[in-house]
């Protein structure tokens, strides 16, 4: 074997098998979905690490961990994660993804309807 050859343990698991780490429950992710697709963010948690610049569109050096705050349904009736910075507050969206905790996805969904800024009661008198 040559020294230039790297082995298993001198190579990081990133460049040998398309993985990352999740930067909130520490999951190793493979970089490619279920269906194909290329992922950013954890199907258990939904977070992600803060790594494109939305507005330059190359690599963002903030680094920091991308919370996801809320789901949006676009026309075409896809969904997408939206996550915030937890460093710098960017905002991104991405799609989801097949194998995405779906009670996760639900849960950002529904909490608009289940905790909503006014009472309920007033849809009543229209």
């Amino acid at each position: 074997m040559s020294p230039s050859h790297n082995t298993p343990s001198s190579t990081s698991p990133t460049v040998l098998a398309g993985t990352f780490t999740c930067a909130w429950c520490g999951l190793t992710v493979s970089a490619v979905a279920g269906d194909g697709t290329r992922r950013n963010h954890c199907p258990s948690c939904l977070h992600s690490q803060h790594v494109l610049d939305q507005v330059e569109g190359g690599p963002h050096t903030c680094r920091g961990r991308m919370t996801p705050i809320a789901v949006a349904v676009l026309r075409t009736g896809d969904w997408m994660v939206i996550h915030r910075c937890m460093r710098c507050d960017e905002l991104t969206s991405n799609p989801i993804c097949t194998d995405d905790n779906q009670l996760i996805l639900m849960r950002m969904a529904v909490r608009p309807l289940a905790q909503p800024p006014f009472p309920l009661e007033a849809f009543g008198d229209l």
